[in-house]
């Protein structure tokens, strides 16, 4: 049998992709605590969350002009890692997140908490490690995180996202971004 890499290439990149939300998964969190949800986007839902993105710009063009940018870097690639922070306070009363304890802060989801968004920080760190030592081309994106968020792909408690895209091409769609 003879197969055609172009065939294979969509196996390889979703294989990549799910061993990617292994590597978040077992990354390691703040005092054991697991408030991660991670997620797979591929075919017409990179679409979806693409013109989310588009969207996103139209609404504010001068903050937001690298999230067109982006859109059209979601269109080149086939798949997108999510991987989205629960809204969790661990109970350390460190204040890093403005309020001077846990207690106080309650459920603000206008300050999330420090030790969930850096337990988010490692597990996209994993996932780029493993994606890198894959040959996948990837680049993490706040902007995909905003998308996911207006779209709803997560539930309410989940308050911070963000998006790696995946792509295995002659040339990473990531690298010469204007």
């Amino acid at each position: 049998m003879i197969l055609d890499e172009e065939k294979t290439r969509l196996d390889a990149v979703l294989a990549a992709a799910r061993e990617a939300m292994t590597v978040a998964r077992t990354a390691p969190k703040t005092r054991g605590r697991d408030n991660l949800v991670i997620k797979l986007a591929d075919g017409e839902d990179l679409e979806r969350i693409a013109a989310a993105m588009d969207e996103e710009t139209a609404r504010n063009p001068e903050k937001r002009a690298s999230f067109a940018r982006d859109a059209k870097n979601v269109r080149a690639s086939q798949a997108v890692v999510l991987v989205g922070a629960k809204l969790a306070p661990i109970g350390l009363d460190c204040g890093w997140c403005g309020f001077p304890n846990c207690a106080e802060k309650g459920g603000n989801p206008a300050a999330p908490c420090a030790f969930n968004v850096m337990d988010l920080g490692i597990a996209i760190g994993s996932v780029g490690s493993l994606l890198g030592r894959k040959h996948v081309d990837n680049r993490v994106m706040f902007s995909i995180g905003v998308a996911a968020m207006a779209l709803k792909l997560f539930a309410p408690e989940v308050t911070t996202a963000i998006g790696v895209p995946l792509s295995v091409s002659g040339k990473s769609p990531y690298f010469d971004r204007k």
